[in-house]
């Protein structure tokens, strides 16, 4: 009993404590649910590996009414002038979205983008709204607006970037390469360079979003790429994604190419990535304001691999007569680094396509097209066209020559196209190895899945 009588003091000692403990943890304000957005933001494709990035070392919150009045970024907390223009372990920018009456922020100018310096292993650089899903409008009319991301050789580092819920308007820029400009050169593998665009609009610049080719992936989702500014509109294009590893698109919006009424103009998406994913994704040549072009929609290459679902295709009638093809898997150039293909490009005598080509479809530059819809003024010719490749280089360049001098059984290309509906004549033209609705046995349905088409696609090159 004594001893128990000595321990009392520390008894309720320790009722006091739980009891306080309980009154904090009964205080605590639970979690919020994540709203859709919040939700979407934490979610990347299977394939983007996004372990091992770090936070941004540079954190800068942007006011709206006080920059708009200054027509220049004002800064809550701490302000860019200590940056001295240079930024060293990443960065984040993030934009207030609402104005005092609740409305979108407008900010009438380009975004300020600091020198990028020092060790990019792992750093990210982040541009977003300060509300996710509320988009915030940059607005310029000047000949150089666009936001430039100038990274170069970056040899095998790891480096991400991201914008969401921005929206680029830039009705005068004539003279950046993209609205959005992904300035990233000198990867090597395994270094890698991953570009994820959420619920964002671009207008503006030669091209709306230019990616160089490199040890990139992109990923853009719901958002609206609504068309280029150049003049030089036989060559410019809305968006211009060039040899990267992949392009990732989903649940979004291509149109207004700029055009001119002699000229074909460009296409609204021209895509030479290695590995291309187009899910839920409508592509038009409705302009903005010039008539439309008369180009293909969807200028791809014939070389890697494409997976498309739902892709929905639009031509209005332009002043030119339109070029036959809707999307345009083609052969003549070749852009992506050689370590970024498994096999040959060119026509080699060390290939022959099986008497069978449905039973040579992993080991063959593959696309597959699900469920497209076509609507155009016309009953199309066809909707799709996989060109066939050639047996030489052109002397000091990268365009391939000799396209009519090769068989069909020197082709290493194959194209599939299932349950493609609207008003077209026939699914493919005439060249290359393709087919309509196959009967594919059990062994080769990994095609139709999604995830397996990627894997294999990126399997062969070690990614």
């Amino acid at each position: 009993m004594p001893a128990f009588t000595a321990l009392k003091p520390l008894l309720r000692i320790c009722a006091l404590l739980l009891g306080a403990s309980a009154s904090l943890a009964q205080a605590a304000p639970a979690p919020q649910p994540l709203s859709p957005a919040q939700h979407a933001d934490r979610l990347y494709p299977f394939y983007m590996p996004m372990a091992g990035l770090k936070r941004p070392a540079v954190v800068l919150q942007v006011k709206c009414e006080a920059s708009r009045a200054a027509r220049k970024e004002v800064y809550a907390g701490r302000d860019a002038a200590s940056l001295y223009g240079r930024v060293e372990g990443g960065f984040e920018f993030v934009y207030e979205a609402l104005d005092h009456e609740g409305k979108p922020c407008v900010y009438p100018f380009v975004p300020w983008m600091p020198q990028i310096i020092g060790n990019l292993q792992g750093t990210q650089y982040i541009i977003r709204s300060s509300i996710p899903g509320r988009q915030v409008t940059f607005r310029d009319s000047g000949e150089w607006a666009g936001i430039d991301l100038r990274l170069f050789e970056i040899g095998k580092q790891r480096i991400h970037f991201e914008m969401r819920d921005i929206a680029l308007d830039f009705p005068g820029s004539i003279q950046p390469q993209g609205a959005l400009h992904l300035e990233v050169a000198g990867g090597t593998a395994p270094g890698l360079f991953t570009a994820v665009v959420r619920r964002s609009r671009l207008y503006g610049g030669k091209n709306a979003l230019f990616v160089p080719s490199g040890q990139t992936m992109l990923y853009v989702e719901d958002s609206d790429i609504a068309g280029n500014v150049g003049t030089n509109v036989d060559q410019e294009h809305s968006t211009y994604i060039n040899g990267i590893l992949v392009s990732h698109l989903r649940n979004s919006y291509w149109h207004g190419d700029r055009a001119w009424k002699d000229v074909a103009s460009g296409h609204q998406l021209k895509d030479k990535a290695y590995l291309r994913i187009y899910e839920n994704v409508t592509v038009s040549n409705q302009p903005k304001d010039t008539p439309p072009s008369a180009m293909p929609l969807v200028d791809a290459s014939a070389f890697g691999f494409t997976w498309a679902e739902n892709l929905h295709l639009k031509r209005i009638a332009p002043l030119q007569s339109p070029r036959d093809a809707l999307v345009d898997l083609r052969s003549e150039i070749i852009y992506g680094q050689p370590g970024n293909y498994p096999w040959p490009l060119l026509a080699t005598p060390g290939w022959r396509m099986p008497a069978n080509p449905l039973s040579a479809l992993d080991k063959v530059y593959l696309s597959v097209f699900l469920n497209t819809t076509v609507e155009s003024f016309r009953n199309e010719p066809y909707v799709f066209a996989l060109r066939p490749t050639g047996n030489r280089m052109a002397p000091g360049g990268t365009g391939v020559w000799g396209n009519e001098d090769t068989t069909p059984a020197q082709q290493r290309a194959v194209s599939l196209a299932f349950n493609t509906k609207g008003n077209f004549q026939r699914v493919y033209g005439k060249e290359g190895w393709t087919f309509t609705n196959p009967n594919l046995p059990p062994a080769d349905r990994w095609v139709l899945d999604h995830d397996a088409f990627i894997r294999h696609a990126l399997g062969l090159i070690g990614r």
